[in-house]
Parts: C-alpha cells; structure tokens; sequence
C-alpha cells in the first residue's frame, strides 16, 4: 500500500512533574531529513528523537518540535547549610544578650539571610526523560502515520486509474499498428502503378519493402515492456515496504517506451494516442513525488 510522505501529528501532556508540547509534520523530500527543535535543556534527545522517527518514516521531510517544561517544584532540592545557619543563632543570640534585649532570636529571623539556603537542580535522569517524552510523542507521531496512510490510499487509487487509462490506450495502439504497415503497403503498390502503369513489376521487391518498413516501424517489444511495466507497478502498490522510489525509477522506463513508440511512428492516429500516454504517464510521474 502506497503512503505519502505529507502528515501532521500534535500531542500535548504532562508527565511526571513536566507539560510537554510534541509535534511533528513532514513533507516530500528525495531522502529522510530530520530537522528538531527541542527545548534547550532536552537538546540531548534530538538524536534519540530522530532514530524514534527513523523507525517509521523512512522517506520526507520531517520537522519535530518539543517543548518541555518542568512544574513549579519539580525536580528541585532546597539545601540549609546548617553550620551557617548555627553562626547566626549565635552571633544573634550573643547580640541580644549583650544588650540585653528581649527579642527571640526566630526562624523568621534566620530566614531573611539568603545564604543559609541553596537552591539546586536535581541532575535529569536522561532515561526517565526519554521514557516520558516517548509517551507524548506516540500518539502524535501515530496521528502523522495515520494522515499518510490516509493520503497515499487516494494517491494509490490515482495512479492505477490513470494506469488503467494508459493500458487502454496501449491497446489502441496494438489494434492501430497492423493498419500501418497494410496503408504504406497500399501506398507502394498505388505509386508503382502510378508510375509504370500496367507494365509488371517485382511482387516480391515490393514484399521486401514491406517487410523492411514493417520492421522498422514495429512497437510489439516496446507495447509488451509497457505491459510489463504497469504489471510490476502494480506489484510495488500491493508491497508493504515504501515504494515511491522504485515507482519513480518505473515512470521513467514508461515514459522511454513511450518516445520509443512515438519516434517509429508514422501513424498519426498512433502519434496522437502517445501524446495522451505520455500525458498519462506524467501525471503519475507528479503524484509518485508525493509517495514514500
């Protein structure tokens, strides 16, 4: 089954103590490019988050963005420096004793000097992180799986309608050919007569003629690869792994057979019929840039 390479997934959650934003788009692109705009402080995950990527698209343009961020709290350690705090119950309490006042020396007292609390981060556990920022982006990364899945079954149609219409015209061609070499054998007999009259002339010179234009001016092998071909795009639509490169090398050989008809050729009924191949052929060339 054909998928496209153009999707869009979002998702959004908190997880253990962190809001996350994931959100992930791709577009066409000849090979995989992987572009990622994390959060600063997660940027350690773009490698983890494009090999993530990697294992379910294999071809486009995919644009990620991830923001985290941590609750009020979360992860975060408040340390008293005891010894400190002890020197000024000390020095305060020496102080009113000295002067023998009679305020208590409170918490509240201690607490207006900053330096006897220090605020620190707790180190970020990568693996926990990971584990978490991978629940947020399942549902997203499954969302533009799903749009892709979507799109390519309408482009799959597309393309083997249009293959159909290019065999059926393929089967004009293979009913017009034999018409060609009976008219320039007509044609030949009508100019020898022409010109000698009713003086004989070599039957089997003229037969020999026949036969060489016939030759030159035969499309059977060119008709069957044609066949052929359309019979293994058929074969890569109906494949389960990405096909849009190998149906794109396909459109080519199509489109080769097809000048191929149309320069030997001297039909113009066939000549017309290969313009609207061609045509044909073109417009599953435009939508395979679209396939994975």
């Amino acid at each position: 089954m054909l998928k496209s390479m153009t999707g869009y997934g979002r998702s959004e959650a908190t997880v253990d103590g962190r809001h996350m934003v994931f959100e992930i788009k791709s577009v066409n692109h000849k090979y995989f490019e992987f572009n990622a705009r994390v959060t600063r402080s997660c940027s350690f995950l773009e490698e983890r988050l494009k090999s993530y990527v990697r294992e379910k698209v294999s071809r486009g343009k995919i644009d990620v963005f991830l923001q985290v961020e941590s609750l009020e709290g979360a992860g975060t350690q408040v340390q008293v420096n005891h010894a400190l705090a002890g020197a000024y119950y000390n020095a305060l309490t020496e102080l009113r004793d000295r002067w023998q006042l009679d305020d208590p020396v409170t918490l509240a007292l201690l607490a207006r000097y900053p330096d006897i609390f220090s605020v620190r981060k707790e180190p970020e556990d990568e693996e926990a992180l990971w584990r978490a920022v991978e629940q947020v982006a399942a549902p997203a990364v499954a969302s533009l799986l799903q749009m892709r899945e979507s799109e390519g079954s309408r482009l799959q149609q597309d393309v083997l309608e249009k293959a159909r219409a290019v065999l059926g015209l393929v089967g004009q061609v293979e009913a017009l050919a034999p018409q060609t070499v009976r008219q320039y054998q007509e044609r030949l007999r009508g100019k020898i007569q022409e010109l000698l009259g009713e003086a004989r002339y070599d039957e089997q010179r003229v037969l020999t003629e026949v036969a060489v234009f016939a030759d030159k001016v035969a499309i059977d092998e060119e008709t069957v690869r044609l066949r052929s071909h359309f019979q293994q795009l058929q074969a890569l639509v109906d494949s389960p792994g990405p096909a849009g490169r190998k149906i794109d090398f396909l459109v080519q050989e199509m489109n080769r057979e097809a000048n191929t008809i149309g320069s030997k050729s001297v039909n113009p009924e066939i000549a017309h019929l290969v313009v609207e191949i061609k045509s044909e052929i073109e417009k599953i060339r435009e939508q395979v840039q679209n396939v994975e």
